[in-house]
C-alpha cells in the first residue's frame, strides 16, 4: 500500500507560481514512477509529468517551461513547480505512485484556481 497527500494548491492570479507537494508513505521502495496529472472541470484527466526512479523526467508539450517535476527522496516527496500560470491551468492537479507488480495510487487532489 502507499499513500498519497498532495498539498500546495490555491487562488493565484495569472503569471502566478505555485509549488505542489505530494507526500508519500508506505511501501515507498517498490515505487519506480511518480507522476502529476491534473482534470479540468468538464475534461479528462491528463499527465502533466512524470519522474522514474533514476531520475529521468517527462512533461506534457502544453506545459514544457512552465513546470518542473522535481523530488526530495529524504523527505519521500515529490514537487510540481508551476510558473506563468495561466486560466487554463485551472484543474484539480493529482499525485500518481506506480508500484512495481502492483499497479497504481491516486491521491485526494488539490485544486489550483488561476483567476484575476
Amino acid at each position: 500500500q502507499v499513500q498519497l497527500v498532495e498539498s500546495g494548491g490555491g487562488l493565484v492570479q495569472p503569471g502566478g507560481s505555485l509549488r505542489l507537494s505530494c507526500a508519500a508513505s508506505g511501501t515507498i521502495s517498490s515505487i519506480y514512477l511518480m507522476a502529476w496529472y491534473r482534470q479540468a472541470p468538464g475534461k479528462q484527466r491528463e499527465l502533466v509529468a512524470t519522474t522514474t526512479s533514476g531520475g529521468s523526467t517527462n512533461y506534457a508539450d502544453s506545459v514544457k517551461g512552465r513546470f518542473t517535476i522535481s523530488r526530495d527522496n529524504a523527505k519521500n516527496t515529490v514537487y510540481l513547480q508551476i510558473n506563468s500560470l495561466k486560466p487554463e491551468d485551472t484543474a484539480v492537479y493529482y499525485c500518481r505512485a506506480e508500484v512495481r507488480h502492483i499497479g497504481g495510487y491516486w491521491g485526494q487532489g488539490t485544486q489550483v484556481t488561476v483567476s484575476s
